[in-house]
């Protein structure tokens, strides 16, 4: 490649390019910008043509048409090395255009804000950027492309010590950042148009999803697979939890931290929730934090050591007091107060993630599951369906279930929601006592979570994310003391089911809602 004789700088995000325009002055570079960059050149007395004079074409439609003129894209995408381009360039009074400067309108950061009209966001929505960054990437191979400004620095030291080229390799490498770039940015406006409540279809023909690497993991879920974590590109609310103190996580650490942390908000009471390998160990809510995690840890505490601490409310001193006392991977919770973080400190293998001021009873209707498959992947909305209200249940024994007996049931059934299928939960009102998850047979987990009861049983309920295909795991519950029963209902031998639940004179309501969590 040719030194480069002449660059367009046309930015949204002025961060460094004085320092880096200043640099190609210094290289004798003819330097062509736009409206608001052009004026920060001028001001800091830079030397610039602005785009209008150099095409003779005044800017229009409130900034709309400024750069799509044959003079910047011939500039631009002209060969070099052909002598009909030449030729034509020549003939049209079209200069070379080596370097191009351009980055975009925050359309992502627009849409992000929660009130954000549509025009505002078509507004936001950049035309002469992309076509810029389009038209050098494709020709990279005669100009150089940066769209961000971390390579400034690397570029211009390059310029500097080759006496004013970029070698093929990066401008390759730049040209690939290009088509990413605007890649992720077309996207972003399509997501946007797409979800337009009444607009769009939730699954559309082609699924796109747009994700920004973050951190790469020392491993996945075992040391012989890479892992990587990546964040919604598209997302301005919510998103990634902020690590305050403690070594990096695991690929299994983030998976855990999501299962307890999600579970800990389906609550409205403060509560607590202690996970390992994506089941929980114990849940409970309480008067106070404190009492809760005591509570939570309680249900089974052998499993509860190394595992993921997760609260819906800030956690204070007492609570992380609580939570030194044992061994845990990590804490995670809205906030943590000032107080307790110094007692965090003292464990320099304890991960403490803040994951801001996320509303308890938030739903994200954006959020998908997403499973892959040979050949393709699985999509499904996520299961933010909660049952609060005792009215919801339906009332199918001869028993009625009293009002300790349903704040219990609700409690058991939130609990069960989170747990690897086939689940079944045994709970007091505001306390699991026993949990069985994960097992190929129903009756199994029935008696799992009997063995894993650290209390007796004698007075609890029993939830089942799925219905009851035979009535031997009620028969089982009702030996061990359990004196109701939640599930969906559904089963072929429901009535067999109920006459059981009768028998034992035990209470049971169907939710008509299955919970499955494969």
């Amino acid at each position: 490649m040719a030194n480069i004789q002449r660059a367009i700088l046309s930015v949204y995000n002025k961060e460094g390019i004085v320092d880096f325009a200043q640099g190609l002055q210094a290289m004798g570079i003819e330097i062509l910008s736009t409206g608001g960059t052009y004026a920060l050149l001028k001001e800091k007395g830079i030397r610039a043509t602005e785009i209008a004079e150099y095409t003779g074409f005044p800017e229009m439609l409130d900034g709309r048409v400024k750069t799509l003129h044959p003079r910047i894209h011939g500039g631009i995408l002209g060969k070099r090395g052909s002598a009909k381009h030449q030729e034509e360039m020549t003939k049209a009074g079209i200069s070379p255009i080596d370097l191009v400067v351009v980055n975009l309108y925050p359309f992502k950061e627009t849409v992000a804000k929660p009130d954000v009209t549509l025009e505002e966001a078509i507004e936001n929505i950049d035309i002469g950027g992309p076509t810029m960054l389009r038209s050098a990437a494709k020709n990279y191979k005669d100009v150089a492309v940066i769209v961000d400004p971390r390579d400034y620095g690397d570029i211009l030291k390059e310029i500097q010590e080759s006496k004013g080229a970029v070698s093929e390799s990066k401008r390759f490498m730049l040209a690939r950042k290009v088509f990413r770039t605007t890649s992720d940015y077309d996207g972003a406006i399509a997501s946007y148009l797409s979800g337009l409540e009444g607009k769009g279809e939730r699954f559309p023909d082609t699924f796109q999803i747009y994700l920004e690497k973050v951190q790469v993991l020392r491993y996945g879920e075992n040391p012989h697979q890479e892992a990587v974590l990546y964040q919604d590109s598209l997302s301005g609310k919510g998103g990634l939890p902020r690590q305050l103190w403690g070594k990096e996580m695991s690929y299994n650490n983030f998976l855990d931290t999501e299962a307890a942390y999600e579970m800990a908000l389906s609550f409205q009471e403060q509560a607590a929730v202690v996970v390992k390998h994506n089941n929980p160990c114990g849940v409970a809510t309480g008067e106070t934090l404190v009492a809760a995690y005591r509570k939570a840890r309680a249900t089974d505490p052998t499993s509860a050591f190394g595992g993921v601490a997760a609260f819906n409310r800030p956690v204070d001193s007492e609570t992380a007091e609580e939570i030194t006392s044992t061994f845990m991977e990590v804490v995670i919770a809205p906030s943590i107060d000032a107080s307790a973080l110094p007692i965090f400190k003292k464990k320099k293998n304890l991960r403490v993630l803040e994951a801001g001021a996320e509303s308890i009873s938030q739903k994200n209707k954006t959020r998908f599951d997403i499973r892959c498959l040979s050949g393709g992947i699985l999509i499904q909305d996520h299961d933010d369906d909660i049952i609060d209200d005792a009215d919801a249940l339906k009332v199918v024994s001869q028993r009625v279930p009293s009002e300790e007996e349903l704040a219990a049931l609700l409690f058991a059934w939130k609990v069960c929601k989170q747990v690897k299928s086939n689940a079944i939960i045994y709970a007091r009102s505001g306390q699991t006592i026993g949990i069985g998850a994960g097992q190929m047979s129903r009756v199994d987990s029935v008696n799992i979570a009997q063995t894993k009861a650290q209390q007796t049983l004698e007075g609890c309920v029993m939830a089942s994310d799925a219905f009851f295909p035979f009535r031997d795991a009620i028969d089982a519950a009702a030996k061990a003391g359990i004196v109701a029963v939640i599930q969906p209902g559904g089963s072929i031998r429901d009535q067999d089911v109920i006459q059981a639940i009768d028998e034992h004179k035990m209470a049971m309501v169907f939710t008509g809602m299955r919970h499955f969590k494969h």
